[in-house]
């Protein structure tokens, strides 16, 4: 999740989907132009030469609710739509700054804001589909897209004459009747002229400008080679005695993969994570346990033609040159002026409270599982890859449980069931599912979704399964976000992706209890976004800050632990039987288990993201030893590597979270903080769940977000109710305060 500006949408069409502003198909090129509305100019004066009809960004969507129309939309339709909306905005633009009218906000600010429909619709297409459905065609496109959505963006945040009429109204904003949306946006607009260079001298306006083409060039390269690392490796086994220890639904769909990669009879396992993680799990052959372990590890790091090292580290030294041009000491100084932590100094602060608690429970787990493996004599020391391996091993001796039995009670169908029940009590919204809706691929589940009062508010995308054209993870986004510009109510469009295990032979998908709570963690982000109630666009849904937008998801993953919910939707495939009380016993016993683990990984790759965008100096690192130093500095153990290492940090290098991964903690504190509410008065309490809907899920980033949460909560957020669900709470967490 991403926070988008208002004046730049092409910023946000070129990084990440998830910042972009939506916005309805209305408007054909010669038409108005919307960014010039009540500006009193003869807008067509800077009209866009109408292109050819066949394109269907240029004209309406003849869809429900204004779906993009996907089974219209080629490969060569983007960069000619990319283009006119580029040239559509800079001509909106130039009708703000010719405007003969005193700055105000309506004609300036606020008309800003209006403009560059075409090119957020586009990429509001383009930049999701790169992350749900690429292609090589699509891949290339963006190469060829990326430096132009660059210099667009930097025609806009570094003219002279834009600012200046910006700099008119935000000077004068105490004498202006502002609400606070309007507030924001003003600040937001100015600040974010000052933050793109608009201070700065021309030569150092030219040279801000090479620095963010060449940024988000090597941006797009990170995020190429990694997925074709991750799409090249696979590890095939052809003795069946190597599948000894792996359940038969993992199994199956290594068969599977196998023939639709060319190994018929076979198995085949990637370093996709619906691969590798019952592969480490469950494989008793520690043998090729390291083996895929090295080959995930190791993506973008094997010295060949899809190497990271070298961009990485060039992507890191050129955010530092940028920050510093800019006037701020480092990359993190400059990303968290604008997130509620603010300075580097208060993150790595937080982290050090929390990661000597972590790395203690973590020793203590090396120390049970090496116990274990001298009792069964294994003669060897716990490695990496072993980890995933005793620990469940542990965990089934110590509470009877692994995830495995919890897999014929999660199908993906019950709990999308359990997610729209939660919803409904919570928000008295209802979802009907559609089969007739465009979609972007076969897998795409297309769904209607009513408010409480049974209008339509949005339609919802799900996206459940692993596939080569997706990159890994789990995410949502939006196709259209929710608005009230130029006189329209206009509804969004927000879709979940995720990388479920495809279904085997005729039994249904099956999740484990972790992957279910990522399914409602997904929806939680999808709520935001179609429960979102703001005038403006780069105000809607998911547009908060990096360290808040992970806030609501956290909270939606409680409600599945809670007996209630699980009774309505956790039951077996075949017998219909709801999960007996005792197995969701052993769920929340063991839920603590291996949290020293869970939370070390997770604090490491933060940690390391720190590290990179706090550096000062402007030459390339060598990448490796750069890791290497960080990871010796922090003290983290050889048996745990980081959740994500350099070379395959697409969060941190090909995509927003630079200097922002400590946000899932940080939001995580949050969540647990909440959730504390609906537990003191119900945890479907209408009261609660009106004003967390009302305080923070309706808002998105039109005010403050603390003081939304404020005004949720009645109260700043603690960090104990975190530190307690993950069994942290030592003497020197208990004098956190976050």
């Amino acid at each position: 999740m991403k926070k988008g500006y208002s004046l730049k949408p092409i910023v946000s069409a070129m990084t990440l989907a998830l910042a972009l502003g939506a916005c309805s198909n209305t408007s054909p090129a010669g038409d108005t132009l919307a960014g010039s509305k009540g500006l009193g100019v003869d807008a067509k004066q800077f009209a866009v030469p109408a292109p050819t009809d066949t394109n269907p960004f240029f004209r309406p969507y003849n869809t429900f609710m204004g779906i993009p129309d996907f089974a219209h939309i080629k490969p060569e339709h983007y960069l000619p739509a990319f283009t006119a909306g580029i040239a559509r905005q800079r001509a909106e633009i130039q009708a703000i700054i010719d405007n003969p009218a005193a700055p105000s906000f309506a004609n300036t600010v606020e008309a800003m804001e209006f403009s560059g429909d075409l090119v957020t619709e586009v990429g509001n297409v383009f930049y999701n589909l790169t992350s749900a459905d690429t292609s090589e065609a699509l891949q290339a496109i963006s190469k060829q897209v990326s430096p132009l959505l660059s210099a667009a963006a930097d025609d806009i945040l570094l003219n002279d004459k834009l600012f200046a009429r910006v700099k008119a109204v935000y000077l004068s904003r105490d004498s202006l009747d502002l609400n606070h949306a309007q507030a924001k946006l003003l600040e937001d607009t100015y600040l974010s002229f000052v933050r793109g260079g608009a201070n700065l001298s021309v030569q150092d306006k030219a040279k801000l400008r090479e620095l963010n083409g060449k940024i988000a060039k090597l941006n797009l390269e990170f995020g190429d080679n990694l997925l074709a690392e991750t799409n090249a490796f696979e590890l095939v086994i052809d003795n069946p005695a190597d599948l000894a220890g792996l359940p038969q639904d993992v199994i199956d769909t290594a068969a599977q993969t196998a023939t639709k990669r060319g190994h018929g009879g076979s198995w085949v396992f990637t370093t996709q994570r619906p691969s590798i993680t019952p592969f480490l799990t469950y494989a008793d052959n520690r043998a090729l346990r390291e083996t895929l372990f090295k080959g995930y590890i190791n993506r973008g790091n094997n010295d060949n033609s899809h190497d990271n090292k070298r961009v990485l580290a060039k992507i890191a030294a050129l955010r530092a040159e940028q920050a510093q041009l800019l006037g701020y000491k480092n990359h993190a100084e400059l990303v968290l002026e604008e997130r509620t932590a603010k300075t580097p100094e208060h993150v790595y602060a937080l982290l050090d409270k929390v990661w000597p608690a972590a790395l203690q429970q973590a020793k203590a787990e090396v120390a049970d599982m090496q116990q274990l493996i001298d009792a069964q004599s294994g003669g060897f020391k716990l490695k990496a890859w072993d980890w995933a391996y005793y620990a469940d091993k542990i965990r089934v001796a110590r509470y009877s449980f692994n995830e495995q039995q919890t897999r014929p009670y999660f199908s993906l169908e019950n709990t999308l069931k359990g997610v729209f029940y939660t919803a409904n009590r919570l928000f008295g919204i209802t979802v009907k599912e559609r089969k007739d809706l465009p979609k972007y691929h076969p897998d795409v589940r297309t769904f209607e979704v009513y408010d409480k009062d049974g209008s339509l508010m949005a339609i919802f995308m799900g996206d459940y399964y692993v596939r080569d054209s997706k990159r890994g993870g789990a995410w949502a986004n939006a196709y259209r976000k929710q608005y009230r510009m130029h006189g329209e109510d206009v509804k969004p469009i927000i879709a979940n992706v995720l990388n479920f295990p495809r279904p085997a032979g005729n039994e249904p998908a099956l999740l484990t209890f972790d992957e279910a709570s990522t399914l409602f963690h997904e929806f939680g982000h999808a709520l935001h976004g179609m429960l979102s109630n703001v005038e403006y666009r780069s105000q809607s849904g998911t547009a908060v800050p990096r360290d808040y937008v992970e806030f609501p998801s956290q909270v939606m993953e409680n409600w599945m632990t809670q007996p209630e919910v699980l009774a309505q939707f956790a039951k077996h495939y075949q017998t219909g039987e709801v999960i007996p009380q005792a197995l969701v016993a052993k769920i929340q016993a063991a839920s603590q288990f291996n949290q020293g683990f869970n939370t070390v990984e997770y604090l490491a790759a933060t940690k390391l993201d720190l590290d990179w965008h706090t550096l000062t100096d402007t030459r390339p690192k060598d990448a490796a030893k750069f890791e290497a130093d960080a990871l010796a500095k922090m003290g983290l153990i050889q048996e745990i590597a980081p959740r994500y290492r350099s070379t395959y940090f697409s969060h941190i290098f090909a995509g927003g979270y630079s200097a922002g991964y400590y946000s899932y903690l940080w939001s995580d504190i949050l969540g647990a903080d909440a959730f504390e509410a609906f537990k003191e008065h119900g945890i479907f309490d209408k009261t609660t769940a009106d004003a967390f809907r009302n305080n923070v899920l309706s808002q998105g980033g039109s005010e403050d977000p603390m003081l939304l949460y404020r005004r949720f909560r009645g109260q700043d957020a603690g960090i104990e109710p975190l530190l307690r669900s993950r069994g942290l709470l030592g003497d020197a967490g208990k004098a956190v305060k976050f």
